[in-house]
């Protein structure tokens, strides 16, 4: 049996989407910090390496579009001028996109160490870039931990809260009827 380093997320919180997120960022963290511990290794690590060509390649992507296509939309609908979420949702979604970029870019590195079975720390370019994307990424997750979570707990109802359960569940291949007694 192999260990991974990069928790799953309980389905059940699909029905409660903040905490969804919330955990959803935790789990970015956590990539974040294996992150950093692959690119410090001088020793290949197949498992961890390949743990984080998957969460680069199909869960960080997924995180974005769910937040670009659901969260931040309903967010800018529900929010008021005074919570001047426009100016944060916009920075944030600019990192997105370089994220996106940088997340490849990683995920292209530790593809080719798998190939030829050595460790991403024995170039420094490449340490370099892995530590640069998980500085941005914690950064850029505090922001939204500080900011954008708790103005979307004060801004959107029940109703918004279900509607975006669905979505992030139906994005999953599931129905959120059929997640909440997990």
């Amino acid at each position: 049996m192999t260990t991974t380093e990069i928790e799953a997320i309980p389905l059940h919180l699909l029905a409660q989407p903040i905490e969804w997120f919330f955990a959803e960022h935790y789990r970015h963290r956590q990539a974040c910090k294996l992150i950093e511990d692959v690119a410090a290794a001088m020793v290949f690590d197949r498992r961890r390496l390949v743990e984080l060509v998957d969460f680069l390649e199909h869960d960080l992507p997924l995180h974005v579009i769910d937040e670009e296509e659901d969260f931040f939309p309903l967010l800018r609908r529900r929010c008021e001028p005074e919570d001047d979420v426009e100016r944060v949702l916009g920075m944030l979604s600019a990192e997105h996109r370089n994220d996106v970029v940088q997340a490849h870019a990683v995920r292209d590195h530790l593809r080719t160490c798998l190939v030829s079975a050595r460790a991403p720390g024995l170039d420094p370019a490449r340490r370099r870039a892995m530590i640069a994307f998980a500085t941005q990424e914690r950064r850029h997750l505090g922001l939204e931990n500080a900011i954008v979570l708790p103005i979307a707990r004060l801004r959107l109802s029940q109703d918004d809260l279900t509607t975006l359960g669905r979505r992030l569940a139906a994005r999953r291949g599931r129905l959120l009827s059929a997640v909440v007694g997990q």
